[in-house]
């Protein structure tokens, strides 16, 4: 990401009115903040934080009209000089006039406002899993973990040695182990225990051939 956070070139003041609404300090530039919501209710969250993505338009006295940042590198909600790698996985996507519709705009997000926009896409996953009778938790995909495993297995746990015996698999100890009684005793079990488990598979397949008959 290579940023460029220079509110005083854009004639945006250095600093954030403390005395400002929280409309106005969520739409200055700054730092990268979580929004808060005013709004207890989604539905009415959401037209919240629309109002403070939408695009800032020119001003003549009191007559609003076009877009005042839509530039290229530029923040279309405040203004920022951003520029994003396309690596970058805070990259927002091009913004549009109404936020979430409307026509493309030629500028972009900074890094508070794309963070603000992420937030909104949660928000309508929210309210689209509630819409649906969902979980809102069942719409955030798991992550898959990659297996930090490599090479030739050196240990089988109990499962593994009853689910392996019962795909068919026949497992034996290392040549030269010597085992205690106790040992070979538990070793039988897992093995009778795996041949019991391929036993319950093959019965449904005699039980499928005698009906055909």
């Amino acid at each position: 990401m290579i940023q460029g956070f220079n509110p005083g070139l854009i004639g945006n003041p250095a600093g954030v009115n403390p005395f400002s609404t929280h409309k106005v300090s969520s739409r200055a530039a700054g730092p990268v903040i979580g929004y808060e919501y005013k709004e207890l209710k989604p539905k009415k969250q959401m037209k919240e934080i629309r109002k403070v993505l939408l695009p800032e338009k020119k001003r003549f006295l009191f007559i609003k009209f076009g877009f005042k940042f839509n530039l290229r590198h530029r923040c279309v909600v405040c203004g920022s000089q951003q520029e994003w790698e396309l690596s970058d996985p805070m990259r927002p996507p091009l913004p549009l006039s109404n936020v979430n519709k409307g026509r493309p705009l030629q500028g972009t997000y900074c890094p508070k406002h794309s963070g603000f926009f992420k937030q909104m896409e949660m928000l309508e996953q929210q309210i689209l899993a509630e819409q649906h009778g969902l979980e809102f938790r069942s719409f955030i995909p798991k992550p898959k973990i990659p297996s930090l495993r490599r090479g030739p297995l050196s240990s089988l746990n109990q499962s593994d040695i009853t689910s392996l015996i019962a795909m068919g698999w026949v497992v034996q100890p290392p040549q030269g182990t010597k085992e205690s009684p106790l040992e070979q005793y538990s070793r039988l079990m897992i093995e009778i225990q795996g041949k019991l488990s391929q036993a319950q598979k093959i019965i449904p397949m005699i039980e499928g051939e005698n009906n055909g008959e």
